[in-house]
């Protein structure tokens, strides 16, 4: 039996979602380790408000889009509830600036910034419009987050080691990437399909990198303490560049 292109874009939007599934649990670990230490300091929210705002904006996208959009409100309505809770974790346990820093940003970006795009795409634009707004809106967004791994590479580069870009994390993100790559071109939604063309190219780097780089030795920096200050987060930073959708870039040790 022929499979027509709406059942390919179903098996790889299936497996885009048990990937991004396993990807939104992932940082599982980070958080046992904050509610056994009693205390978050040392981590970053970012990943995470990003990764919800990614999550409600691919929602949205799907909602109005409607058609073949289970997929995407499956996996990100699941992205909205475990990013909710990791940031209630951290809000906990986080320091007082921490947790002031945290709710601004959430509120920037997450209410006030959401509801501005939610507001006006509802009441100034339909149908067809309101979908390409939000899909270009979805779009750049999710380019811009894709720029997250740049930094971990530049860091895996100038210390020789890959302590901190482990080689499966990258193997499963490019893997990701490539299923929601075929899910939105089968869909023919570019809106979806383009940004994870970026998601693969960075992720076929970082593996190359990490072969580069894996047994060479480490250079010692000067400032031991930004070194220090990465090993709680800096894996979050790559997942963020693998959020499309909302695989979020993107919280992550797989």
């Amino acid at each position: 039996m022929t499979m027509n292109r709406e059942s390919w874009a179903f098996v790889f939007g299936l497996i885009g979602n048990i990937i991004s599934f396993m990807v939104f649990l992932s940082p599982l670990p980070t958080f046992y380790q904050i509610y056994k230490k009693k205390t978050a300091a040392g981590f970053q929210s970012l990943p995470y408000v990003v990764a919800l705002f990614s999550a409600m904006l691919w929602i949205y996208y799907a909602f109005v889009k409607r058609e073949s959009a289970l997929l995407l409100i499956t996996i990100n309505t699941f992205g909205i509830v475990i990013e909710s809770i990791y940031l209630a974790i951290f809000l906990f346990y986080s320091t007082k600036k921490d947790r002031l820093s945290t709710i601004k940003l959430l509120l920037l970006l997450n209410v006030f910034g959401f509801g501005a795009m939610l507001l006006s795409t509802l009441y100034l634009s339909k149908g067809a419009k309101r979908l390409a707004i939000i899909g270009w809106i979805a779009l750049v967004f999710n380019i811009g987050v894709f720029a997250a791994p740049l930094f971990i590479m530049s860091k895996v580069i100038k210390t020789r080691s890959v302590e901190y870009m482990p080689f499966n994390l990258s193997l499963f993100l490019t893997i990701n990437a490539v299923m929601w790559f075929f899910y939105g071109l089968f869909l023919k939604d570019y809106y979806i399909a383009l940004p994870n063309t970026l998601g693969f190219l960075f992720g076929i780097v970082q593996m190359v990198l990490y072969l580069i780089y894996r047994n060479a030795t480490p250079v010692v920096e000067k400032d031991q303490a930004k070194v220090q200050e990465l090993n709680g987060h800096t894996i979050d930073v790559v997942k963020m560049g693998s959020m499309v959708p909302s695989d979020p870039n993107y919280a992550a040790k797989v």
